[in-house]
Order: C-alpha cells, then sequence, then structure tokens
C-alpha cells in the first residue's frame, strides 16, 4: 500500500486491455496518422507446440534401444505426378526468404547451410540469385502473386515450384519492400525504380479461383518437362478448404503457413489479428487430405513458429510430412545477436525484440542492403551455423521418436500426444494430459 499526504491509497494499477503497449501504440498513432509496419511474426501469446506433451515408452510400448536402432528422418517430397520427386535426409526445410528482404550473403548462407544439413530452401519473392542457386543442392523457386524476378529458364533450373497464395502472417494480404532496401541490383531483379516503396499484390494476376489454379499448375509442369514437384503455399486460415482444394487442382506438395510465421514487412495490426495458430491449422489439413485418400501422397509441409526438435516432432505426429523455418534459421545464421547490442540500442530496440527488419539497417548484416552491413555476415560460417542447428534440431526428433518406440519419425502420432490445456487439446484433437478427454470429441 502506497503513502501520500493524505495517507494510504490503493497502488497504481495497469489496465489489462489498455495496457502500456497498447497506450503506446494509440499515442504513436495519434502522432503520425499511419498504421504500424514491422517484420517477424506474431508477438502475443498463442496456443503453440510447448502445450503438448510426448508419452514415451515404458512397459505398453517399446522404445528403440539409443543410437543402435535407426530412426529414419528421410523424406520425399513431390512423389505425386513430379518425374524428379525431391530426396531430403531431414524434414525440415527452409521457407522462403526473398532477396531484397535479406542479403545477398544471407541467401548464400541459407542454400550452404542446406545443402551440409542435406535439405531444401526456398527463393522467396524477388527471384533467383546466383549465390543461391550455386550453393543451394535443393531449391525451390517461389511463384509468387507479384511476379517479382519470374523467369521461366529460373524455373526450369530450380528442384521445385511453390505456387504461393497466402503466408502465415498475412493471408489475403500482399508484401512490402520500402525503398530504402530496393538497391539497383534489387530492382533490376524485380523491374522496378530503385528506391522506390513497393507492395506486392494479394493475389495472383491471372486467376482467380482452384480451377485457374490447376490450369496454372498445368502451365508450370509444361514448363518444366513435368520434373518439378510443384508445391502450393497457403497462409493459415481455412486449412481444410484451402488444402483440400490445392490438392484437387494438382499440387504435389501443400505448404501451411501458421500466422507465427514471420514476415519481411506488413502491418501489425495483420500479422497480431488475422489467421489460425500454427497447432490450430494442422489437424484440418491433415484431415483434408484424408478424406481425399492422398495423405502421404501429397506432402503436407508446415511452418510459422517451429523452433526445435520437438516442434518438429510434434508436427509430425499430428499428421504432416516436413516443417519449414524461416526465422529461427535467421537467428542460426546471427540476426537478433547479442553482439550487436549497442547497434540495436541505437536503433530504439534490443536484440531479440528487433523486427525494423523493412529499414535496412540489421546491424547483423542479414535483413539489409547496404553494403558496409552486409560484409558483416560471412555466409560460409553463417552457414556452418545454420548447419548445426539443424543437425541439433533432427536429433532432437530423432531422440524422440526412439523414446516412443518409432523407427521413422513420420511412424510418430497423435496417439503419442497430450495436451496441458484445453485449448491446445481441442486444437490438436489429443487428450488432456491425464485424461481420455478429447475437447469436441469425447464427451462435452
Amino acid at each position: 500500500m502506497a503513502e501520500n499526504a493524505k495517507g494510504p491509497r490503493t497502488a497504481p494499477r495497469y489496465s489489462a486491455t489498455f495496457t502500456p503497449e497498447v497506450m503506446s501504440e494509440i499515442r504513436r498513432a495519434a502522432a503520425t496518422g499511419i498504421y504500424d509496419i514491422r517484420g517477424a511474426g506474431a508477438k502475443r501469446k498463442l496456443p503453440h507446440f510447448d502445450d503438448l506433451l510426448f508419452l514415451g515408452a515404458s512397459i505398453s510400448r517399446y522404445p528403440l534401444e539409443g543410437y543402435r536402432e535407426r530412426c529414419s528422418t528421410e523424406v520425399v517430397l513431390g512423389s505425386r505426378f513430379a518425374k524428379k520427386p525431391i530426396h531430403l535426409k531431414t524434414p525440415i526445410t527452409i521457407a522462403g526468404m526473398s532477396f531484397g528482404s535479406l542479403s545477398a550473403n544471407a541467401k548464400e548462407a541459407l542454400g550452404r547451410g542446406a545443402t551440409i544439413a542435406g535439405t531444401s530452401t526456398t527463393t522467396g519473392d524477388g527471384g533467383m540469385t546466383p549465390e543461391e542457386r550455386g550453393h543451394s543442392k535443393t531449391l525451390v523457386y517461389q511463384y509468387l502473386p507479384s511476379r517479382y524476378g519470374m523467369n521461366p529458364d529460373d524455373l526450369r533450373r530450380a528442384d521445385a515450384i511453390e505456387v504461393v497464395i497466402g503466408q502465415g502472417a498475412k493471408p489475403g494480404g500482399g508484401g512490402m519492400l520500402l525503398g530504402q532496401k530496393i538497391t539497383e541490383r534489387v530492382a533490376g531483379m524485380r523491374c522496378l525504380p530503385a528506391g522506390v516503396d513497393q507492395r506486392s499484390a494479394c493475389r495472383h494476376p491471372d486467376w482467380t479461383g482452384p480451377d485457374d489454379l490447376e490450369i496454372k499448375i498445368g502451365e508450370l509442369r509444361e514448363v518444366t518437362e513435368w520434373e518439378k514437384p510443384i508445391y502450393v503455399k497457403v497462409g493459415a486460415s481455412r486449412p481444410y478448404y484451402d488444402t483440400a482444394l490445392a490438392a484437387k487442382a494438382g499440387a504435389d506438395v501443400v505448404v501451411l503457413d501458421g500466422m507465427q510465421g514471420g514476415t519481411a514487412a506488413t502491418q501489425d495490426v495483420f500479422i497480431e489479428h488475422v489467421g489460425l495458430p500454427t497447432l490450430a491449422a494442422i489437424r484440418p489439413a491433415v484431415q483434408a487430405l484424408r478424406d481425399l485418400g492422398l495423405h502421404r501422397k501429397v506432402q503436407l509441409i508446415v511452418s510459422g513458429g517451429i523452433r526445435s526438435g520437438a516442434d518438429v516432432a510434434k508436427v509430425l505426429a499430428l499428421g504432416a510430412d516436413a516443417v519449414a523455418i524461416g526465422t529461427a534459421a535467421l537467428i542460426a545464421l546471427g540476426d537478433n545477436d547479442p553482439r550487436w547490442e549497442e547497434e540495436y540500442q541505437a536503433l530504439g530496440t534490443t536484440a531479440g525484440a528487433y523486427d525494423d527488419w523493412h529499414e535496412g539497417k540489421d546491424p547483423a548484416g542479414i535483413t539489409t542492403q547496404d553494403p558496409e552491413l552486409m560484409k558483416r555476415l560471412d555466409p560460409e560460417l553463417a552457414g556452418r551455423r545454420l548447419a548445426n542447428y539443424l543437425a541439433v534440431m533432427t536429433l532432437e526428433a530423432q531422440t524422440i521418436a526412439r523414446a516412443c518406440g518409432k523407427s521413422h519419425l513420420h511412424n510418430l502420432e497423435p496417439e503419442d500426444l497430450v495436451a496441458l490445456t484445453i485449448e491446445a487439446a481441442a486444437m490438436a484433437q489429443v487428450p488432456l494430459a491425464g485424461t481420455s478427454w478429447v475437447p469436441g470429441q469425447t464427451g462435452l
């Protein structure tokens, strides 16, 4: 109890609705008259994979013995129609992040790290760079509404094509790249004037629905002589119907991106208030494939907030074939590293909270086009760091799978999981820990 001249009084208490952060944003909006733009992903607390636990083997289940009994991690993507499906050593892939948003050195580092780990990386908006193609054994080429950098020759040089319809941080919204990051090289690849803000389209210009998407997928197959797998990426909002329509349109792989997924730049209100948590999107998407008789025939890649091997194992247990990481990969390269804390402080933020990637001033040299900042990132060293991180995640997922008695990561199943909260139990459709109750399925 506080004291003042009038005697005891109740201590000041912040509103749960009008928090200091909310009031700060109201003041910023009132002063500027524009909405807030930032990068990264949702910062609000959401039901997530930490709300799930694995049930390790004991008497009723038989675990695998240490590292002597094999637990496979390989995954094949695009086996439905493509003549040359992708074979990866780990089910952890690198999500699309554009050159323009990222520096050329960062794109090279992602390619190097993915190649060492035996997995794929993805171009992102803005086209294919020689650095990325030259250091990526397996490279997925994104085909976006903007058509920036779209080149039929690059389509053929890629190992798979990813038709991007939506992104988890902003389903239904287009991308942004502010003028300070549009250098002469970036502008040349995107056929844009240098130094001018650009906003990507939110939908593809030459088709509007699933019937047209089927035609577009057919065109891409013809361009690539039916060799390359065709992915379709959607932001998590209506995962059952979007997955079903993508599969019916002929996709080899569906990529499902939850709202914890990152972005280079978009409206903060979009990042925090549009879409579904990744955890909530997986089971409906898997069910759509099951209902079509296409589960494991059309592969499902899940992204959005994946951080550890435990997350990977949980996603696979819920029915996905692989995951993709973006923000975590950038952290592994060295972004938001405390070694640059003084410079983050000078930008008005701190390492770990820096999300002004769109401004192009990243001290780590990753989300920037500034020549001097770019030099700070050694792509060879950063690539090795990423490869180490991918190896650890894979080993962690293997460790969990062995403890559950599984000889392949894909043998993990919902029966191996329980939930710590009612929300997670309902979203993942697994029992609440210590009970047999699945909210919405067993009992009330």
